[in-house]
């Protein structure tokens, strides 16, 4: 059975495990291990600011944690509490585009589905917060299932993390069809 909820205070090291584990065994392929690494340590995990607005969810599979990520009201675009620098303010649903922030999938349950009814679970919940547009700075792991569910890509980039290493992100973009 499958079961999607929202994420407790108390989930926060079983997320951050499995975020761990879904950044380095689901970037090969994509990006060196060199900068799997790197992201993983500087820029993965989870955002406290969503567990506390109730916009980050768990996906359990048999009551095992199999997935996680969210969406958000705010401005960061992406980064654990470590990468945040100052306020993270309130968007406006009128005219700026909710977050989607953080999906991690448990590397032995990748391209499972889990993914997709992650991104519609937090699609309805910014719908319902009054958001028309959906927007995500997505690493090359995840950049295939964006596409497939209607993301388009708008900018790419390239973060540098100590040790000059560069990894790159992609901007992305998709209306909510309400």
């Amino acid at each position: 059975m499958i079961t999607v909820r929202a994420a407790l205070p108390a989930d926060i090291p079983a997320m951050e495990a499995l975020i761990a584990r879904s950044g380095i065994a689901l970037s090969d392929g994509f990006y060196t291990a060199e900068q799997a690494e790197a992201i993983t340590r500087h820029v993965f995990g989870v955002d406290t600011q969503l567990v506390a607005d109730q916009s980050y969810f768990l996906i359990e599979k048999h009551g095992e944690l199999v997935a996680c990520g969210g969406w958000s009201k705010r401005s960061t675009l992406f980064g654990a509490d470590r990468t945040k620098q100052g306020a993270d303010p309130l968007l406006d649903p009128a005219t700026e585009a909710a977050r989607i922030r953080a999906f991690f999938v448990e590397p032995s349950a990748a391209r499972q589905g889990l993914g997709r009814l992650l991104l519609s679970h937090c699609t309805d919940g910014a719908a319902a917060a009054g958001f028309h547009t959906l927007e995500l700075a997505a690493t090359m792991p995840g950049v295939p299932l964006y596409l497939a569910c209607g993301f388009t890509v708008v900018e790419r980039f390239e973060i540098t993390l100590p040790g000059e290493i560069k990894v790159p992100l992609a901007k992305m973009r998709k209306p909510i069809n309400t």
